[in-house]
């Protein structure tokens, strides 16, 4: 009778022990699967995060291009109104002194 008991129980162990081993290997496959879920979905919002700071990158790299271009040009019309008024204003200059050389030559 002993015996038999010890063989119902060790029956029973191995029993539990496989289920148990089946149990584990299905918690470790569910794992495996929500991490791969989990990562696909990172790697898809990663993705769209990157192009849509890609564009908002290119946007405003060409507007400053453009804000750029304009005070390059505003820059040129001051510059050359400058030279513009310089070059007058030295010609008046040479002007006058060229009226006080003549009239102190009379």
């Amino acid at each position: 009778m002993k015996l038999v008991k010890n063989l119902l129980i060790a029956a029973a162990v191995l029993g539990l022990s496989s289920f148990v081993a089946a149990q584990v290997a299905n918690d470790v496959d569910k794992g495996a699967k929500d991490t791969a879920h989990a990562t696909k979905k990172a790697a898809k919002k990663t993705g769209h995060a990157t192009k849509k700071a890609a564009t908002t990158t290119g946007h405003d790299t060409a507007k400053a291009a453009d804000k750029t271009a304009d005070a390059t040009e505003t820059a040129g019309k001051k510059t050359g109104h400058g030279v513009k008024k310089g070059a007058k204003a030295v010609g008046h200059g040479v002007k006058k002194g060229a009226e006080k050389t003549e009239n102190t030559v009379k």
